[in-house]
């Protein structure tokens, strides 16, 4: 089942609604759950509220595998307000300076969100059974999660992460952290991203670069070059059973 709430993220001072998956008999089962934290909550479980009229199909493979909650915020819709809350780092997209509120945001979901959601549902709130995840600019902030809050989570889904845009602070930012033996990150890409051969190199290159440094940190990874893989929720759909089942076992 899928709740919804509304969230204040304090830091911005706006209210969000967030997304809840539980399996269906959480309240009845005697079990406590491992919690997953994820990006753009509104195009993971229902095609009707997916920005582009297809999600991840989330719900469904949850339903199958009912072994987590999951916790979604919408994103911001506004103008280029979600580049700015995605990202931990400013930067310039096409012609705009997009100044990047991401590392307020990690904050608020590991001071506020993160304690909320452990004192509503069963959930199994230590490091071991927390993770983050989400695609483009939300895998760009499950990355910059699980390497400056390795303290919270220890596993990480990055699904076409948008590196691009503050490449030399992402490496920078993973050099500095701190990681954990068991950190999990799984490190996606497709092959259809780019515009052309030339672009598809270099954010190949990027995506090898970055999983170079979490190796070298200690990180077990598992980069995946998804054959035919566009930039959009049908294809980061089909990863879930490879993805999951690296990160979580099921």
């Amino acid at each position: 089942m899928v709740e919804n709430f509304t969230a204040r993220i304090t830091p911005f001072g706006l209210e969000r609604n967030t997304f809840v998956y539980l399996p269906d008999d959480w309240q009845t089962s005697g079990k406590r759950y491992p919690v997953v934290y994820m990006f753009d909550g509104h195009n993971l479980f229902f095609d009707s509220t997916a920005t582009f009229g297809t999600c991840w199909g989330l719900k469904e493979y949850m339903d199958a595998h009912p072994q987590a909650i999951i916790v979604a915020p919408e994103c911001n819709h506004e103008g280029n307000a979600r580049l700015e809350e995605y990202s931990p780092y400013d930067f310039r997209w096409q012609e705009f300076d997009i100044h990047g509120r991401g590392k307020a945001y990690l904050q608020w979901m590991v001071d506020e969100l993160k304690p909320l959601i452990d004192a509503q549902y069963p959930t199994l709130p230590d490091r071991e059974h927390t993770a983050i995840g989400g695609s483009s600019m939300g895998g760009l902030m499950s990355l910059y999660g699980v390497t400056a809050h390795n303290d919270v989570f220890r596993c990480a889904a990055c699904l076409s992460p948008s590196v691009r845009f503050s490449f030399t602070e992402v490496k920078a930012g993973i050099r500095r952290a701190k990681l954990a033996p068991d950190t999990r990150v799984y490190l996606s890409w497709g092959e259809c991203e780019a515009k052309n051969k030339h672009g598809m190199a270099q954010y190949t290159a990027k995506a090898l670069e970055v999983n170079a440094l979490l190796t070298e940190k200690g990180a077990v990874t598992y980069p995946y070059f998804q054959l035919g893989g566009k930039h959009c929720e049908a294809d980061w759909q089909k990863q879930l059973p490879r993805c999951f089942k690296f990160l979580f076992g099921w």
